[in-house]
């Protein structure tokens, strides 16, 4: 048996997805900037897969530019902000996803830039009396907030809607990286004070590779040259099949929202109790019980001879999950959120994440194969 607890890194697709993407690997093969028959089949396919994303997202179709994932995404934001919109300083968190901070990082070396990080409480949390101290001393620069929805690796959430506000109320700009919300949370962009933000279709059953550039206002320029594709703001011949499955998966999750948050949310407090239990010495990080993503559990275990293996141990026995973030889990690194969280934490910290199809019962097992994995190591150390 093969166990999947790393959603958070990337979700198995809905069949139904899979069967949008293959009638359209057959049938929408023509290239959609194409003046022929077959171009404008494919090119009307890719409008109506827009305009069912902008109805679902609250948003108007010219507000939505098509990626290769939220990295593409974030990186437009934040360097068209920098570079076209003329942002002399930007304020963020220590916790964005690392596609944000290093693009922060490359363009201040080409321009002008302030940097300023924002404090955040125990789990992660952005204060907005904090926000407000830092906006009221731009003295004239143009400023741009950055600030995620939900953290990836440990799931704490920041009232976007609230903090948004306080950026307009200062003549700030708002970007908000929603990879991991989109989809997960009926989000409507039009209600939500925020100028730019990004989603990727993996995160929602979806397929890898693509995502979506959400942006209130024009006027940046395009981050790749080439063609005019994608109102001339993303050059490069447009992935008709995938465009395709993120439009179906995201119709799929809104739809069945509430049972999907139900199950999942269920799974991931059942996984919270049980752990609790089994293991009183863990440490939870975040705030799973308050404001958080219900797709995500991050548990730090003690320091001990063979903790370090966890998730090694977990893959031997059939379970993938994920030492921190995706994103840099393929390294064993210090995760930068849990170092700028608790910098003197030596625990090993491993991430569970949770989609709808996950069950107790796999909980159960994985709760077993824990006990073994730690039980085993204190033994071969004793």
């Amino acid at each position: 048996m093969r166990l999947y607890f790393d959603n958070a890194a990337s979700t198995p697709m809905f069949p139904e997805v899979m069967e949008v993407m293959n009638k359209a690997m057959r049938d929408y093969y023509g290239n959609p900037s194409s003046i022929h028959a077959h171009g404008r089949k494919a090119k009307a396919a890719i409008e109506e897969a827009r305009k069912s994303i902008a109805y679902l997202l609250g948003c108007s179709v010219g507000e939505l530019f098509f990626t290769s994932g939220g990295s593409e995404a974030n990186n437009m934001a934040i360097k068209g902000a920098v570079l076209d919109l003329k942002v002399e300083r930007i304020i963020t968190t220590p916790i964005e996803h690392p596609c944000v901070l290093r693009s922060i990082e490359h363009v201040s070396q080409h321009a002008t830039l302030a940097i300023e990080y924002l404090d955040l409480d125990e789990s992660g949390r952005v204060e907005p009396e904090q926000l407000k101290a830092l906006l009221n001393t731009a003295d004239g620069r143009k400023t741009m907030v950055s600030i995620m929805h939900a953290n990836n690796e440990i799931g704490t959430m920041n009232d976007i809607s609230s903090l948004g506000q306080i950026c307009h109320d200062y003549g700030a700009l708002f970007h908000s990286d929603t990879v991991q919300t989109v989809g997960h949370f009926p989000l409507q962009f039009s209600t939500i004070p925020v100028d730019m933000a990004s989603a990727s279709a993996h995160k929602f059953h979806g397929p890898k590779g693509t995502g979506l550039f959400y942006m209130r206002n024009p006027g940046i320029q395009p981050l790749i040259d080439g063609g005019g594709q994608e109102r001339n703001m993303r050059a490069g011949t447009e992935n008709t099949a995938s465009i395709l499955g993120m439009a179906k998966a995201l119709e799929l999750y809104v739809k069945n929202l509430k049972e999907y948050e139900r199950q999942t949310r269920s799974v991931r407090d059942y996984a919270l109790h049980q752990m609790k239990n089994a293991f009183p010495e863990v440490k939870i990080n975040g705030s799973p019980e308050a404001l958080a993503l219900y797709t995500v559990l991050s548990v730090t275990f003690p320091a001990q001879p063979g903790a370090d293996l966890l998730v090694f141990n977990l893959d031997i026995e059939g379970i993938s999950v994920s030492g921190g973030s995706a994103c840099s889990s393929g390294v064993q690194k210090i995760s930068h959120v849990l170092k700028a969280l608790a910098p003197d934490d030596t625990g090993t910290t491993v991430r569970f994440s949770f989609s709808p199809f996950n069950t107790k019962s796999e909980i159960d097992y994985l709760l077993e194969k824990l006990r073994r994995i730690i039980s085993r190591s204190k033994k071969e150390t004793s």
